[in-house]
């Protein structure tokens, strides 16, 4: 019964937890502009976070040790400090992104302007990674991430035309340019497999000491709970589609986001998805933030994580306060921080296969590995991924710089 229990909550912390600011943008801005024709990519982005989350979790169930712990054990100093690089960079900007949707969330309900928000909410993050333990933190704010299931019931409540839905599967508007499209599949495809997602997630793993028989828990928080929050991600492009997409209208602020919600469900449906908004994304700053901590630390070798006393991890602890003070600063300049969304992103695609490749070497060396190295069909899958991911990133940047950021 108890390790029911745990899968259960598992499965539905990783459901709540899925959706943080980049899904919502990502999925929001495509289903207001290109219907439901980007859909696919979501599933691809599903099926390839399900991929190497599980590779991740299964090499600290079975090493002991974190993905980026071995990196540079496995790959050497230089790579491993590229790889480095790329992930930190991109977590100080995607926390940038996640405290900024946190305070617009909360201008949702004060009125008071979000840049008055944003140091108080880098303050009470930096308290809760400081004070609260991990499992506790990562349980509350994604069982409350679940509010956002009300996209759900919204669709349900909107009675959109479920054929029109159908027929846009295949069919992007005629009036966006192919690299317009393929820019926003890119940059959804970065949301889905956003680098700090995997990093977490094997941290995770050894925070909570799993073990080889924790591989029960582990497959199934990502292979239910992950495509569950694929399925929210979908709900969200839809209402978009159902509600912007006839009047050729796009939305560019949070409000406007969450906006089909209110109008199906009223005052309560826009208050459960303010929470839902604002649970998802305080709890993606904890996790990118720890996430910073965790890259750096694990390359240099320095004591980390919140099972061991914080005096102890005094390095790991400054690396999570200074990334939050940097991001904090980053969003006090005033600049958009649905275009900070959007820009990492698309900074996320383009560095997937430096997190993503040294992930599928560690889970086949049987070095680290033992039994329990990929089978056949996961390498088969993965190569192929990372034959994918290996387009988006060379891609990436030419296309925004093209298209405008998508203009």
């Amino acid at each position: 019964m108890k390790k029911l229990f745990a899968v259960s909550l598992g499965i539905l912390t990783a459901f709540g937890g899925f959706v943080d600011i980049g899904d919502l943008v990502a999925n929001a801005v495509v289903g207001a502009r290109f219907g439901m024709s980007l859909a696919w990519v979501v599933v691809v982005g599903v099926v390839g976070i399900c991929l190497f989350a599980e590779m991740s979790g299964r090499i600290a169930a079975v090493s002991q040790r974190p993905v980026f712990d071995l990196v540079r054990e496995r790959l050497g100093p230089r790579a491993g400090l590229v790889n480095l690089g790329a992930s930190f960079f991109i977590n100080v900007l995607t926390l940038a992104a996640e405290i900024g949707g946190a305070s617009l969330a909360l201008e949702l309900v004060t009125g008071v302007n979000y840049l008055l928000w944003v140091p108080a909410v880098a303050l009470v993050a930096w308290l809760v990674m400081w004070r609260v333990k991990f499992e506790t933190m990562e349980r509350i704010f994604g069982l409350m991430g679940l509010a956002l299931v009300v996209f759900l019931v919204a669709l349900w409540q909107l009675g959109p035309d479920w054929g029109a839905l159908s027929h846009q599967l295949t069919r992007p508007p005629r009036d966006e340019g192919v690299p317009t499209y393929i820019y926003y599949g890119i940059a959804l495809l970065g949301g889905a497999m956003t680098p700090y997602e995997v990093f977490f997630f094997s941290s995770g793993g050894v925070e909570e000491r799993w073990t080889p028989r924790s591989l029960v828990i582990e497959r199934a928080n990502v292979f239910v709970g992950f495509p569950l929050g694929g399925v929210l991600s979908v709900a969200i492009a839809a209402c978009a589609a159902t509600v912007f997409l006839p009047v050729a209208a796009q939305p560019d602020t949070l409000g406007q986001m969450v906006l089909p919600v209110g109008a199906a469900l009223g005052k309560i449906g826009l208050g459960v998805v303010i929470l839902g908004v604002f649970a998802a994304t305080f709890g993606a700053t904890l996790e990118t933030a720890l996430s910073s901590g965790y890259t750096l630390s694990q390359y240099f070798g320095w004591q980390w994580g919140k099972y061991v006393r914080p005096w102890r991890a005094a390095r790991f602890h400054v690396t999570v306060l200074v990334s939050t003070i940097v991001a904090t600063a980053l969003i006090l300049t005033t600049v958009d921080a649905i275009k900070v969304t959007e820009y990492s992103l698309v900074f996320s695609a383009a560095a997937l296969p430096l997190t993503y490749l040294p992930v599928l070497m560690i889970a086949n060396d049987p070095d680290y590995m033992g039994d329990r190295v990929n089978g056949r069909f996961s390498n088969t899958l993965g190569t192929a991924y990372m034959v994918l991911l290996l387009l988006v990133a060379v891609a990436a940047i030419p296309l925004m710089i093209a298209t405008k950021a998508g203009q």
